[in-house]
């Protein structure tokens, strides 16, 4: 696609510019079609520019702000006194369509709170929601996973949207025919789990062009039996989190095991290239950038600790919705699906 144009809030995450100007010359670097838009302190952007040669780099434009949102700014503080902030003003450029999409590490209730605020959402769509892809065992495939901590609470009718939307992600995004839906249970029995998640299974059920497989347990996530797994934030923020505190503690047991003596860590040498190939699947670099979905614009969001490489597979992330047309695919989808599911 020729023209890209995407908004980064610089300023947003646990170290700002430190991480996201170092990405954005590698996006700039690897994507000669690609124009970004680097929202943020004027002085700041300039210094980190400067230490890369690319003060006046043709793909580069700085927008001036003059706030930050900080990590730890309420939602609502934020939205309604920080309207020249980084991450407002990347937001604007898109509802403005200036850029056609903004990748922010920033405060996630502030993002999500200001993205609903000057985006919308779309027509049929109550919330949006956080949308991730997380590996799987076949390590050609992944599953998408949401939402992942935009909504603490979801009805059947919010989680059957949910439904909808992350089936055409997978659908666009991933090119799958039918994807695969499952509802995130405590059990696979159709007797067990709560009374929406019974009502969103029932409502899934009945709309024929979503796939839907029946429920599966958080063992099931990383199994590939299904393309997109639903739940609501609490339950997604909670499992992706002990997701990735098991990962980190089998990579420190195993890097104490393989430190212990001088043995182990000949052990360890010879083992190197295949330890390498076994844990770089489960880096969550690879797979940084959440997806705010159910929006008329497109909002990826990274870690706040990410890495530069991490931001910058946020920023991939995002050119590739951009390509495909996540939002109008949506729109398309929900004026057919979404009917299903209302009472």
């Amino acid at each position: 696609m020729n023209n890209l144009t995407i908004a980064l809030d610089v300023m947003g995450g646990d170290k700002g510019p430190l991480i996201t100007i170092p990405a954005a010359i590698l996006a700039v670097k690897n994507i000669p079609e690609l124009h970004l838009i680097l929202c943020g302190d004027v002085d700041i952007i300039n210094a980190e520019l400067s230490k890369s040669q690319c003060v006046e780099h043709p793909q580069l434009t700085i927008y001036p702000t003059t706030e930050i949102v900080e990590m730890g700014d309420k939602p609502i503080v934020a939205l309604r006194n920080k309207k020249n902030s980084s991450m407002r003003k990347s937001l604007d450029l898109v509802h403005e369509n200036k850029a056609q999409a903004c990748v922010s590490a920033g405060n996630t209730g502030a993002l999500f709170s200001m993205a609903h605020f000057v985006l919308k959402t779309l027509v049929g769509v109550e919330r949006p929601a956080l949308i991730s892809s997380l590996p799987t065992h076949d390590e050609n495939k992944h599953v998408f996973m949401l939402d992942l901590g935009a909504n603490v609470f979801c009805d059947s009718n919010v989680l059957y949207q949910f439904a909808v939307m992350g089936s055409v992600m997978a659908e666009q995004v991933d090119g799958i025919k039918a994807p695969r839906i499952a509802l995130l249970n405590m059990g696979e029995e159709e007797i067990k789990g709560s009374d929406h998640i019974k009502q969103t299974a029932a409502k899934l059920t009945q709309n024929s062009d979503i796939n839907y497989i029946g429920f599966v347990e958080g063992n099931d996530i990383f199994t590939n039996k299904a393309d997109v797994i639903v739940c609501d934030g609490f339950v997604g923020n909670v499992a992706l989190k002990t997701c990735e505190g098991v990962a980190r503690l089998v990579y420190q047991k195993m890097h104490t095991v393989l430190s212990r003596n001088l043995f182990t860590r000949i052990v360890g040498r010879l083992l190197s290239s295949t330890l390498k190939k076994l844990f770089k699947p489960l880096n969550p670099d690879q797979y940084n950038g959440a997806s705010l979905i159910g929006l008329r614009g497109i909002v990826v969001k990274s870690h706040g600790n990410a890495s530069s490489k991490a931001f910058y597979m946020a920023i991939l992330e995002a050119i590739k919705e951009v390509e495909r047309q996540v939002p109008e695919r949506i729109k398309d989808k929900i004026e057919n699906g979404f009917s299903c599911g209302r009472k």
